[in-house]
């Protein structure tokens, strides 16, 4: 009998991708919300769109955290759109720092930086997606029952060192 083994999901590369693609997901999802909070009554109609958002993305940070490999490409791109977004809505939240405008519940010029610093986020978040589609975190061995694991490139778990 035989057991199956992934092997690019013990590298130590393909863990901290792994673990920056969930927590991008997790702070990206954090910003929206606050910025969806923050700017409600100004948002006009948004505030669906915005929901979803944070549902997609913390529903992709579960299957990130369980090895699924075919959400990055959806991440990646749901990021690149959604960069855009705010990199064309920061500058607005900016300009509504004015007289005369209604002030929405958190200050326009906390929105708008908080909208400026969701593009990198994103972009970060494309980035890193995408390397973890590139590791091939899917791949499958089959290992004979007792035969000795193949090395791996984490700590500790190279040959013993000799003892004198």
């Amino acid at each position: 009998m035989a057991e199956v083994e992934h092997p690019n999901r013990e590298k130590a590369s393909s863990r901290v991708t792994k673990a920056a693609v969930i927590l991008l997901l997790l702070v990206s999802a954090g910003l929206i919300a606050v910025i969806t909070a923050g700017g409600w009554s100004e948002l006009q109609g948004a505030q669906p769109v915005t929901f979803g958002y944070i549902l997609l993305y913390l529903v992709m940070a579960f299957y990130v955290s369980r090895w699924n490999r075919g959400v990055l490409p959806v991440a990646a791109a749901l990021a690149l759109l959604f960069a855009v977004i705010a990199a064309v809505a920061g500058p607005a939240w900016f300009d509504r720092d004015k007289e005369g405008f209604n002030d929405p519940a958190l200050d326009p010029a906390i929105l708008g930086l908080l909208t400026v610093v969701l593009v990198p986020v994103q972009l970060m978040l494309m980035l890193a997606s995408m390397r973890g589609f590139a590791q091939k975190w899917n791949v499958e061995v089959d290992v004979p029952q007792g035969s000795p694991r193949p090395p791996s490139d984490s700590p500790g778990s190279g040959p013993e060192p000799a003892r004198a």
